[in-house]
């Protein structure tokens, strides 16, 4: 349950004194597409001179519950993307524990740019969202704390209730409490998807929301946006993207459909819901019978490449 979603005096002045004693805070926006977390732009004037900045309170009781930790693995994850070849926001300052905002909350540098879920050029979109995190995957994962582990407990999964092709389900939750193939390790964005791209110009100006990076494998951030991608324009769609990276990625890239199906237990027990921003973005013809017949149709061209 998320709650207090404008930022009290208190935060707003630790934000001014931690970039610089003496700034004044012009104007305060609430930014929409968030769903776990309330962000904000602050619009800061020093000497005349302009300065935004996007702040993230994390008050999402039921996920601080679980990752209490989640305002320092961003900040964390801000220090690490910095080192890739691709824009990504910098960490201005981070409060830990909401010692100073009464919430765990990061400041950090906003990006140009907006999301695009309805391009023009379709291949050219595909193409540069896998352009994009190439140079994420290409990081040394080094000692980086954090883990990949999926979201459900595989021992409990169980097929469901809502799909047409149940006895798929099955099977592929077989497939996923097997063992995992050997799959190097490297350094991940964990919740990579169109929402979390920004574009300027029709070129990607930028990654966002980092509170989920971790040390995994790179076909997990490449299934991901592939179970967005069926969701939101089709299987096809999906397929010219794991294509597009491949093609980038070159031939030491092996994406096994074993992650496609780790994606999609994360899906479970469902059914399927409409993400909100995908509404807010403008797919407004997206629902809940679309999404679970996309969903299976997926699942059925994932168990044929096994």
């Amino acid at each position: 349950m998320a709650e207090n979603r404008h930022p009290s005096r208190r935060a707003l002045q630790w934000v001014a004194e931690t970039v610089k004693p003496g700034v004044r805070i012009k104007s305060v926006e609430l930014l929409t597409g968030a769903t776990s977390s309330v962000l904000h732009r602050i619009e800061l004037e020093d000497n005349g001179r302009s300065l935004k900045l996007v702040l993230r309170q994390f008050n999402n009781r039921e996920w601080l519950a679980e990752e209490p930790d989640l305002a320092r693995h961003e900040a964390a994850s801000l220090q690490k993307v910095c080192q890739a070849d691709v824009p990504t926001p910098e960490l201005v300052a981070v409060d830990e524990t909401g010692e100073h905002c009464g919430v765990p909350t990061i400041v950090m540098t906003e990006l140009a740019g907006r999301v695009e879920l309805k391009p023009g050029d379709l291949d050219g979109w595909l193409h540069q969202l896998a352009e994009a995190i190439l140079p994420i995957h290409s990081l040394e994962v080094g000692t980086f704390p954090w883990q990949y582990q999926p979201y459900n407990d595989l021992a409990q999964l169980e097929p469901p209730t809502w799909s047409s092709v149940p006895d798929l389900w099955a099977r592929a939750i077989e497939i996923v409490q097997g063992p995992r193939p050997a799959t190097p390790e490297c350094f991940i964005h964990r919740d990579y998807h169109p929402v979390n791209v920004l574009w300027q110009n029709n070129q990607v100006s930028g990654i966002i929301d980092w509170p989920n990076a971790c040390r995994g494998v790179g076909s997990f951030d490449v299934t991901w946006c592939r179970l967005n991608l069926i969701q939101l324009h089709g299987v096809a769609a999906a397929d010219r993207f794991l294509n597009a990276y491949h093609s980038l990625a070159g031939p030491s890239f092996t994406h096994h459909p074993y992650w496609d199906l780790m994606g999609m237990i994360e899906l479970l027990p469902g059914p399927p819901e409409v993400y909100p921003p995908w509404l807010h973005f403008g797919m407004r013809h997206l629902n809940k019978k679309l999404m679970c017949q996309r969903n299976d149709e997926y699942l059925a061209s994932v168990m044929d490449r096994f």
